[in-house]
C-alpha cells in the first residue's frame, strides 16, 4: 500500500465506454480511487452499488468515485450497465495503476495461492496526493466510510 502523504502515481487507462482517462484530469477534485477483484462478483458488486448509491452525496462533497479493475472493457461496460453505476470504472489489464499503487499481491483462497487485487481505496485530494489509503476494505461498508472520511 502507498504511504499517506504521497503524490499518487499517474496512470492512462480506458473507461467502459473505451475513452482514456488520467489521474491529471481529475485535478481540483477529491478522488476515491478504489481497485477491486472481479467485475459481477458478490463483494465486488456490493462494493459498487454501494458507491452507486451515495454517488450524489460523494458529488455534493467535490469528489469523483473511480473504480480500477484488471476486468475488460466489454466487462466494466456490462457490469455498469446491469447496475446503473454513475461512475468511471477503469480496466486495467496490463496492471499499470493496480501494480503502481501496490494492490496486486499474493493471495490465499481454500489453501490455494495466487495472484490477485487486493481490495483497497485510496482518497487522493485536490492536488493528487494520497492522504488516506485502506486495504483489505469490507465491500460492503467501505462506500459509507469514505462518504464518512470526506
Amino acid at each position: 500500500m502507498l504511504e499517506i502523504g504521497t503524490a499518487a502515481p499517474s496512470f492512462s487507462l480506458p473507461d467502459q465506454n473505451g475513452q482514456m482517462h488520467t489521474l491529471e484530469e481529475y485535478r481540483g477534485k477529491k478522488v476515491i480511487l478504489y481497485f477491486y477483484p472481479k467485475d459481477n462478483t458478490p463483494g465486488c458488486t456490493k462494493q459498487a452499488c454501494g458507491f452507486g448509491e451515495l454517488y450524489p452525496q460523494f458529488t455534493e462533497k467535490g469528489a469523483v468515485v473511480v473504480g480500477i479493475s484488471k476486468d475488460s472493457v466489454a466487462s466494466h461496460k456490462r457490469f455498469e450497465e446491469k447496475y446503473s453505476l454513475p461512475f468511471t470504472l477503469l480496466s486495467d489489464p496490463e496492471l499499470q495503476a493496480i501494480q503502481a499503487y501496490d494492490v496486486w499481491k499474493e493471495k490465499t483462497l481454500y489453501g490455494k495461492k495466487s495472484m490477485g487485487v487486493v481490495r483497497t481505496t485510496y482518497l487522493i485530494d485536490e492536488d493528487g496526493i494520497i492522504v488516506r489509503a485502506m486495504d483489505k476494505v469490507k465491500a460492503a461498508q467501505n462506500p459509507a466510510q469514505m462518504l464518512e472520511i470526506l
